[in-house]
Order: C-alpha cells, then structure tokens, then sequence
C-alpha cells in the first residue's frame, strides 16, 4: 500500500450542516478513537456536545459504523474515493438519564 492509501480524509458533518476538519487519519484508525476525536474538536460555542463516544453515532455511505471497526473495514468503495474527503455524518444522542419517562406503547392490551 502507498502512503497515501494508508490514510483517509475525513470530515465531519454535524446535524447544524457544519463541519469539523478534514483531518487524515491512519486507515487503521478505530472508529471509537475517530469519535474520541470529535469530542476534542468539537466547537464549545455548541450546546449540547458528546460527554462519551457512546453519545455519538457515526453514519457512513448509509451505516452506522460500530465502534470497534477500523476505518479501512468501514470503507465503501462506492463512495470512499481515494484522494477525495469523506463526509460522515454526526448524530449526538446523549444516553437517558436515570429519572426520564419512557413510555411503551404496546397495541396488544
């Protein structure tokens, strides 16, 4: 692999259309550690910014990507082009707390 296969550009989308980087990263890169990333850059004039990797959900050419991937096994070949940045798609979805309502609605009763 060249060096610059062994790298990928990435950007991050956020929900308000803005966007972090682009930043290369190592195609052997976690995606937990891409997330991790994110919490550093992430713009302190936002509200409502990741706490944990577990806050963020990355989507990819359409995916989820989980946490334990690497970007190489995250790839698309569809839409990872190789000298072009990748866009992913940021959703910060902070975990409930312990005193939050859920409510089921189930049809069957």
């Amino acid at each position: 692999m060249s060096g610059a296969q062994d790298q990928m550009e990435i950007k991050f989308r956020l929900i308000d259309g803005s966007d972090i980087g682009p930043k290369n990263f190592p195609v052997a890169t976690s995606v937990a550690t891409l997330k991790e990333d994110i919490i550093a850059q992430w713009p302190k004039e936002k509200e409502n910014g990741p706490r944990t990797v577990k806050d963020i959900k990355l989507i990819s050419a359409g995916r989820i990507l989980d946490n334990n991937r690497t970007v190489e096994e995250c790839r698309s070949p569809l839409y990872d082009i190789p000298g072009v940045v990748t866009t992913m798609h940021v959703v910060v979805q902070p975990p409930a707390t312990e005193g939050s309502i859920h409510l089921i609605c189930n049809p069957f009763q």
